[in-house]
């Protein structure tokens, strides 16, 4: 295995409650109410749309997609949901700095350096808005491949907090089955103080409709109980797991970058490029005030 390089899940498309749009030239990230499933192809209009978008859509109400169908691929609830308090450079998309609220990993001129982490709120070195929640969640959409993941990415709290609970609920309930747990991701609204009243959504992890949570968990254990007949170990693939994600510093992919730049730092993309350094001083000020599509 190749050091330094994070070994991460197979990816086959995206899942997002939010695009990009262009307004006067800046690109910014728009919020919806629905989800939209696409490839990994990127074209001059978008995000090419996955084959599982439109078969999902079928049977939406109104053609709103607010329901996937979805597995986890690990029993482990942190290894299907990696979630940190990430600052990113502005202009490489690389992290520099990744913590939990206890302690961090931070790159310095002498190398990387583990350091308290205070949180975003009161670190000095990411104020301003420049550190912020990151979560990365994978999840197993139809059957066509066994490994294969759709990874939908958020830097927002109500999703992270949302999703962390909910697997690790559905971990401890099905007795560590959590591979085999029938759950859908759920869109879902609410209004706050901050929000001005106005709807922002959010993305929730339940039992699929139509099946009690007794009912789930038998058939996470019968699932189980088959799989492993039939020789899967999945024990063993939380393990090679683990160890992939551990094999580097920092889980960085270079197709994240211009997701990361348009997600963390509206301000600083324009025209699809990065602003030229001398633009980015004078809008240090709006690194804080660029709305995520994803809360």
């Amino acid at each position: 295995m190749i050091k330094g390089l994070a070994i991460t899940p197979p990816v086959l498309g995206r899942i997002s409650i939010g695009r990009v749009v262009e307004k006067n030239g800046i690109r910014l990230p728009q919020k919806d109410d629905q989800f939209t499933i696409t490839s990994q192809i990127q074209e001059k209009d978008g995000w090419v749309l996955h084959p599982m978008d439109e078969e999902l859509r079928k049977d939406a109400p109104k053609s709103k997609l607010r329901t996937i169908p979805v597995r986890m691929l690990f029993n482990d609830a942190d290894l299907n949901l990696r979630a940190e308090y990430t600052m990113f450079d502005r202009k490489s998309g690389r992290p520099m700095c990744v913590g939990n609220g206890d302690t961090c990993k931070r790159l310095t001129q002498s190398g990387v350096q583990s350091l308290p982490c205070p949180g975003p709120t009161l670190c000095e070195f990411g104020k301003g808005g420049l550190c912020k929640p990151y979560g990365r969640l994978n999840v197993k959409v139809g059957d066509d491949d066994d490994l294969g993941t759709f990874i939908f990415r958020t830097t927002g709290y109500n999703s992270i907090r949302t999703l962390a609970a909910r697997l690790s609920y559905y971990q401890a309930v099905s007795g560590g089955l959590l591979a085999y747990m029938p759950l859908e991701l759920k869109l879902r609204g609410k209004s706050t103080t901050q929000s001005h009243r106005t709807p922002i959504y959010y993305v929730d992890l339940v039992i699929k409709e139509g099946v009690s949570l007794q009912e789930a968990v038998a058939e996470a254990g019968e699932t189980a109980r088959q799989m492993k007949e039939e020789g899967i170990d999945q024990v063993a693939l939380d393990a090679a797991a683990e160890k992939g994600f551990d094999n580097a510093l920092f889980e960085y992919e270079e197709d994240e970058v211009a997701e990361v730049m348009e997600e963390f730092y509206p301000s600083l993309t324009a025209r699809g490029r990065p602003v030229d350094s001398i633009v980015m001083s004078k809008l240090k000020e709006d690194l804080g005030s660029g709305k995520s599509a994803t809360v």
